[in-house]
């Protein structure tokens, strides 16, 4: 329901903004310091006015906020709806990557891949989606690989386990 609401305020923000990349990055920097648990604990105390939770919000901006980005977070402030500045970003994001055909994904695996492979696994997905992708790495605890591309909802999953389990009912199978 989060996202839905998100979506219509992404929309609306998006229409009147010249710039709409540099004001997603602003959204970007407010979500992060939302992200705080004190922070948006105080954006959702019912103590605390509206008016000032939004005066809070307007005053991290500081010089950053352009005049359309401050009407926006002052209509968000008068809805109640200040803590879906985390969500609203994200759907700007997506819709700026959607816009410029690039994603960004998460390579997750036991120990790091080489720069070739990692070149090798973007280009393979490029050709499949059709999309530049551009993925980063992440270590994890999986005895295998992981590919994930929220924004395509693309998740590749090799496992070595996984693979023996196959092997071993394949083999059973043929018995």
């Amino acid at each position: 329901m989060e996202e839905l609401i998100a979506k219509r305020y992404a929309t609306a923000l998006s229409s009147v903004c010249s710039d709409v990349s540099g004001t997603a990055k602003i959204l970007n920097v407010l979500s992060e310091a939302l992200s705080d648990e004190n922070v948006m604990r105080v954006l959702t105390s019912p103590i605390i006015s509206e008016d000032d939770k939004t005066k809070m919000v307007l005053a991290a901006l500081g010089d950053a906020a352009d005049e359309k980005l401050a009407n926006f977070i002052r209509t968000l402030g008068e809805h109640k709806r200040l803590d879906l500045i985390p969500s609203v970003a994200r759907v700007l994001n997506a819709d700026l990557q959607k816009a410029a055909n690039k994603y960004e994904g998460v390579v997750s695996s036991g120990k790091k891949l080489a720069k070739e492979d990692l070149e090798r696994l973007e280009e393979t997905l490029a050709q499949y989606t059709g999309a530049k992708i551009k993925l980063k790495q992440q270590k994890s605890d999986l005895d295998g690989i992981r590919v994930a591309v929220d924004d395509l909802g693309i998740e590749v999953n090799f496992s070595k386990q996984r693979v023996k389990e196959q092997l071993i009912d394949f083999i059973k199978k043929s018995l």
